[in-house]
């Protein structure tokens, strides 16, 4: 397996916390790499220390051979974009603007902006659904809009590997999907490397060539979507009851979790009625 990132023995943590306790990890190059794990496992803080923006405690992250520790901030700008959990944007900038800041780490003072940096600036506008709204202020957005916003800037910064902490927040169905298509697009014709964090585990098994579950701050489990995604590891990794079966689009895994609802009224009051 050829990586573009790899993890090496990673503890990181916030004060005398540790989240993450000397984790290994090999991230696939050209492929889409999903991290699951229940609420405060660690994954958006791995993203976070993968895109440099989190000090390790100790250990290292490789990026194509390179430690990002003795990486300028430019070079890796050049290599590696992150969108975040919940950006804020400045107020009144207009999402033409916002999408413009992708291109920062393409400029210097000997080149000036370009037509290609319009270029791409404009891809992202149009690939995002946003081509109506570009002259909007990004805060006068709804959740949604502003999600693809900020995920416009992202790939505007046109670089091969993307770091998406829940890219899919405040969408609605539609939108997720669209989202979700557009990076599958990006990994398939552009051969890009996408990391995200993604909370529905359907949606990461449809997406994803290798899934990352995590729990207690270690890799529980990883590989393909089929060799990962259990009834055991739903259970051991989010303390959940679930059946396991086959998604009849597209023969990923599709997990169906146990639970009360109306069904289960309905049984109910039929034994009632019986």
């Amino acid at each position: 397996m050829q990586q573009t990132i790899s993890v090496q023995s990673l503890s990181l943590g916030y004060g005398e916390s540790l989240i993450i306790k000397e984790l290994d990890l090999d991230i696939p190059k050209g492929e889409i790499t999903v991290f699951v794990g229940a609420n405060g496992c660690g994954k958006s803080t791995l993203l976070r220390s993968v895109a440099r923006l989190l000090k390790p405690v100790s250990g290292a992250v490789l990026l194509e051979g390179k430690e990002i520790s003795s990486m300028n901030s430019r070079t890796m700008a050049k290599k590696l974009a992150i969108l975040p959990q919940s950006p804020v944007s400045p107020e009144g900038l207009t999402v033409h603007q916002l999408v413009k800041h992708g291109r920062y780490p393409h400029q210097s003072w000997l080149k000036q902006w370009s037509r290609e940096d319009e270029k791409k600036v404009n891809q992202a506008i149009q690939s995002t659904g946003l081509a109506d709204l570009q002259n909007h202020p990004v805060n006068q957005l709804s959740g949604g809009q502003r999600q693809r916003a900020w995920i416009a800037m992202t790939l505007a910064q046109d670089t091969d590997v993307l770091l998406l902490d829940e890219p899919t927040t405040y969408l609605d169905m539609t939108h997720q999907i669209e989202i979700l298509d557009l990076l599958f697009e990006l990994n398939d014709q552009e051969q890009r490397t996408i990391v995200m964090v993604l909370h529905d585990l359907n949606l990461a098994c449809r997406y994803a060539h290798n899934i990352v579950a995590i729990k207690d701050g270690k890799v529980f489990a990883q590989g393909k979507p089929e060799e990962v995604i259990n009834c055991n590891m739903v259970k051991d990794v989010f303390d959940m009851e679930c059946q396991v079966s086959t998604d009849p689009l597209f023969g990923t895994p599709l997990c169906i979790p146990h639970g009360k609802g109306r069904c289960l009224i309905t049984k109910r009051e039929a034994l009632t009625v019986g």
